[in-house]
């Protein structure tokens, strides 16, 4: 948190709003955030340090294959998930038992991946985020941000060269001379107190309100580009969805 701090100092302006009440410190606490660039991480980390959390995040395995930083991430316990492999359905397994284990909250992205609408407002979103609050019995605290696709080019989906790695840290540097505000909302506890694991159809309806909740915290942070981003990335792909909960 130390080295992410000090990145994140150099690297944009940390403005960060709403808090976790304290009566839900110290209970099972999911954490959940839209995704809009590959920073998304470190300006999280460091924007929950100001308000005194350290999350766990439920990163790719890929991520804990690699040297050095799958170490890092290993022994700082957070969780990995295996995307498109059998094992895929073991991360909720992981994030329940994580949840319930310690008082660190975990922190994920219910969409994902970074979004690939149009306008960079959070996509439909996925269940697995829901199923995970409603199987531990985790309050979700909904985090939105903006700026954080200023700091980082999306770049490509794999790094795969040093080619790829230049092309992502010259956009990095690009942007410790830019210095952009980098805005992250933690909003009020999602209600999902009448809502079930064991019901049908409660993952979905759970999934929604997340969304919303996180919806709601990111317009007022956009509030001047409720449009297209003022920043264009020309390496970020898009799909042709609009998203349902853009207002």
């Amino acid at each position: 948190m130390r080295v992410d701090r000090a990145i994140i100092g150099i690297t944009g302006r940390l403005e960060v709003t709403g808090d976790v009440p304290d009566e839900l410190r110290g209970k099972p606490l999911l954490l959940a955030a839209n995704h809009i660039g590959n920073l998304d991480a470190l300006v999280l980390i460091a924007a929950c340090r100001t308000r005194r959390l350290a999350p766990r995040f439920l990163a790719t395995g890929g991520l804990f294959d690699t040297p050095v930083l799958g170490g890092v991430l290993r022994r700082c316990r957070h969780v990995r998930a295996d995307r498109g492999k059998s094992t895929a359905s073991e991360a909720m397994d992981r994030v329940v038992a994580a949840l319930t284990s310690d008082h660190h909250p975990v922190l994920v992205y219910p969409e994902g991946r970074i979004t690939l609408e149009p306008d960079m407002w959070p996509e439909r979103g996925k269940t697995g985020a829901a199923r995970m609050a409603l199987a531990s019995g985790a309050t979700v605290v909904p985090i939105s941000q903006w700026g954080a696709h200023e700091a980082m080019c999306y770049g490509m989906v794999r790094v795969e060269s040093a080619a790829d790695l230049r092309i992502l840290l010259t956009s990095w540097l690009r942007a410790v001379r830019r210095r952009p505000r980098l805005r992250v909302h933690f909003g009020p506890p999602v209600d999902l107190a009448d809502l079930s694991a064991d019901r049908v159809g409660d993952a979905a309806r759970a999934r929604d309100r997340i969304m919303r909740a996180i919806t709601d915290g990111l317009t007022p942070l956009r509030e001047a580009e409720l449009g297209a981003p003022h920043h264009q990335d020309p390496t970020r792909p898009a799909t042709d969805k609009p998203s349902p909960w853009r207002p």
